[in-house]
């Protein structure tokens, strides 16, 4: 997926300072061989597999050992989640891996065979007679070829079949996850008080169109259905929160999409000139990237990354919220992600834990109510063993909408991106990788508008942002709103005369 990072900078140490920009694949290394794409013969498709095979990267490391020798959990945790992934996949998917094993094998030791073979040509050539055995042996090496030209070819065939299929899989899921619905969610902690008025609150549509700080209306001809424009204090509350999120995570001293993405929430580009980009839905597709074939030295770890970029999501695979900011196509978001060791299995775990009371902290400095959700097996996307998201309260909803979510992935995407540690002895192994929400920007100014919004219409600014927003208060505007003077209203005013000439 493309992505542009507009910022990445590493908390608790040295900054990272870079750019990633959308490249198309435009390679200039040599390869040894021409590798046209094409559907495995179960009908799915793996861009990563395809990215591997055309020589970007090396193949993925699964960990099949746990899927053949625990088969029953990987059903039940795959039957457990979302996803059109079901028990008898599973068992697809280990019959063609040991096939693929048994083939290998086979051929392992046909090569074996073939190297002695030829050794033994060589030694009837120098100064031995031709014997029978000679011959003999000119014929077995004829039909161990023979042997291999047809295993060689289906051996690429169970290759491709394993990938397509085992790369489906989810990660594993930590025991205390519940299981079920998005309704199983455990609250894990409340936090702040929940506002009180003694007015009818509004929604931020009213708040944001009223104070001039957003506009949705009247942008279909434009740039689409669920499009809008920041503008005056709207745009600058933007650029305050993307400062006020990465200022909080490098002051704290030494601490800080494979993205979840429903085929409907991916924006795709031209498909005759770029056939495998897309937009991305989140930084961490970008950040992720910039780990991918490297080793993290054992000294460093953990890595704990931030970015800010901005994020494409379709957002076609549901009716609700069609107005407003909750859901829209475009958001800019500053997210945290993190590396770390794989020594004792506790270590993603803690810093999943770490990036939780990062947002704690920047929430609650920004005055808001909100709740901390141990997510469910249905909620998880397959890269999360563990999922917590944070949900504000939104009066102009009167109900919590999430603002926050993070994942420790323990090491589902090192073992598709090559994401590994170097030990102390020099050796390597397979990293653990945790992301999570510092703020998107939109339902982040959904909450901010309708929790801190006053009785004569205006909002106070909470004390942590008034430095970088330079307000105390959010006011009306004292220019006149633009006016519409488009087609499709009742009362529309007359086109000007021509010019008199």
């Amino acid at each position: 997926m493309a992505t542009c990072i507009g910022t990445v900078v590493r908390f608790g140490g040295a900054a990272l300072t870079a750019v990633f920009q959308p490249v198309a694949r435009q390679c200039c290394r040599q390869r040894a061989r021409v590798y046209v794409p094409r559907r495995f013969s179960h009908g799915a498709r793996s861009s990563l597999y395809e990215h591997v095979r055309e020589g970007y990267s090396d193949k993925p490391e699964l960990d099949m050992r746990a899927v053949c020798e625990e088969t029953d959990k990987v059903i039940a945790n795959v039957e457990n989640r979302k996803g059109d992934l079901r028990g008898d996949d599973v068992r697809a998917i280990v019959c063609v891996w040991q096939e693929l094993q048994a083939v290998r094998m086979e051929i392992s030791g046909l090569e074996a065979q073939k190297r002695h073979v030829s050794d033994t040509v060589k030694d009837f050539l120098v100064g031995k007679p031709l014997l029978p055995e000679y011959t003999q042996a000119l014929q077995k090496g004829r039909e161990i070829r023979s042997r291999l030209n047809q295993l060689y070819p289906r051996e690429t065939e169970l290759d491709q079949e394993h990938y397509g299929r085992a790369l489906r899989l989810p990660n594993t899921t930590h025991p205390a996850v519940p299981v079920g619905a998005e309704n199983q969610a455990k609250v894990l902690e409340l936090v702040g008080q929940k506002p009180e008025f003694d007015f009818k609150p509004r929604g931020h549509i009213e708040l944001g169109e009223e104070l001039g700080l957003f506009r949705q209306r009247h942008l279909a001809h434009v740039s689409g259905h669920r499009s809008y424009y920041l503008r005056g204090a709207g745009a600058r509350l933007q650029t305050a929160l993307q400062n006020f999120a990465l200022d909080t995570l490098q002051r704290r001293e030494g601490c800080g999409m494979q993205p979840n993405a429903h085929r409907s929430q991916v924006y795709s580009l031209d498909q005759t000139r770029f056939p495998d980009l897309n937009l991305a839905g989140t930084g961490e597709v970008g950040v992720a990237g910039y780990f991918m074939d490297h080793a993290v030295n054992w000294k460093d770890l953990p890595v704990r990354t931030a970015c800010s970029s901005t994020c494409y999501r379709a957002e076609t695979d549901t009716g609700r919220e069609t107005w407003g900011l909750y859901r829209v196509h475009h958001f800019n978001k500053v997210e945290m992600f993190g590396v770390t060791a794989d020594e004792t299995g506790e270590e993603s775990a803690q810093l999943l834990e770490e990036f939780t009371s990062l947002q704690k902290e920047m929430f609650s400095a920004l005055e808001l109510h909100y709740r901390v959700l141990d997510m469910p097996t249905q909620e998880l996307g397959p890269p999360a063993h563990r999922k917590y998201d944070i949900e504000a309260w939104m009066p102009g909803r009167d109900g919590y909408g999430e603002i926050s979510s993070g994942s420790n992935c323990t090491d589902y995407q090192s073992r598709r991106l090559n994401i590994l540690y170097e030990r102390e002895n020099g050796s390597l192994r397979y990293a653990h990788t945790v992301n999570a929400t510092a703020c998107a920007i939109p339902r982040t100014i959904i909450a901010l508008l309708e929790t801190h919004q006053t009785k004569e219409g205006t909002v106070r600014v909470p004390r942590a942002l008034q430095s970088y927003l330079g307000l105390e208060v959010i006011e009306t505007p004292k220019y006149a709103p633009l006016k519409y003077i488009g087609p499709n209203q009742h009362k529309r005013p007359p086109r000007p005369a021509p010019k008199a000439r």
